[in-house]
């Protein structure tokens, strides 16, 4: 039995995110077979003629993209990495692409072994919205000041409690988290924030960006994040920013 590694890219915006969610009936609201998950297995089992089991290193909500995800499963198969690549995205959507097959060692997990993840949060800042962006893209027309941004954004580097930024889940998780990096950049018109941790709580990042943008445009002054950061009051925070702007980058091991 082999331990394969999958690197995947995929467009969220048609999918109720990357997890099928157990016990939970479809409905017009949600349809598991509208999850990465479940496309990915469906397909691998076609390929494989066995029964697949993913683990993802991180489930993204639903919208929410990914350039490379990482998921891992046992499997008995003999068949060329390059083969099994080709067969799978012969199959796959156009949105879901595996980009790497590679094999793992026995003991690897795409979500334990993970030592951090990347993910962006883009913005486009201009006084027009982009037809072709607007699924991937957040449309903010309010100028920014994208230096005060950066200024604010570095109290959040290292480990803090981050329960100002920790959406309401019917399983509370310990608050604590470690942000190894956090770079904000333009291009333009284009607005990128990129934030590395060691794990993310539920909408950490979409919060983090909602807060930065109410900085950035003005509404909250300087020194705003520090008092949020300590008040641990998710409602000081700015608002959650839609999943469309957000990405998984990279999962590092």
């Amino acid at each position: 039995m082999s331990n394969f590694k999958l690197e995947i890219e995929y467009d969220g915006t048609r999918y109720h995110g990357w997890q099928v969610q157990n016990g939970v009936k479809a409905s017009a609201l949600y349809n598991p077979r509208k999850t990465i998950q479940y496309v990915l297995e469906r397909v691998l089992r076609r390929v494989l003629q066995e029964e697949i089991k993913l683990t993802v290193a991180g489930r993204t909500d639903s919208g929410v993209h990914a350039f490379a995800q990482v998921a891992n499963f046992k499997s008995s198969s003999t068949m060329p990495l390059r083969r099994l690549r080709w067969a799978l995205n012969c199959l796959l959507p156009e949105d879901i692409k595996i980009t790497r097959i590679t094999h793992a060692e026995a003991g690897f997990n795409s979500r334990f072994s993970a030592k951090s993840k990347l993910y962006r949060y883009t913005i486009l800042n201009r006084k027009y919205s982009s037809p072709l962006l607007s699924g991937r893209v957040y449309f903010f027309h309010h100028p920014l000041d994208v230096r005060l941004m950066r200024s604010e954004a570095k109290v959040l580097l290292g480990r803090h409690n981050f329960k100002s930024f920790q959406a309401s889940e019917l399983r509370q998780r310990n608050p604590l988290r470690t942000i190894k990096r956090i770079r904000i950049s333009k291009d333009k018109h284009m607005v990128n924030i990129d934030i590395e941790a060691d794990s993310f709580l539920y909408n950490m990042v979409r919060n983090i960006a909602g807060t930065l943008l109410e900085i950035g445009r003005g509404r909250f002054p300087r020194g705003s994040m520090r008092k949020i950061l300590r008040s641990r009051n998710r409602k000081l925070a700015g608002p959650v920013l839609p999943a469309k702007g957000l990405c998984l980058v990279k999962v590092k091991y």
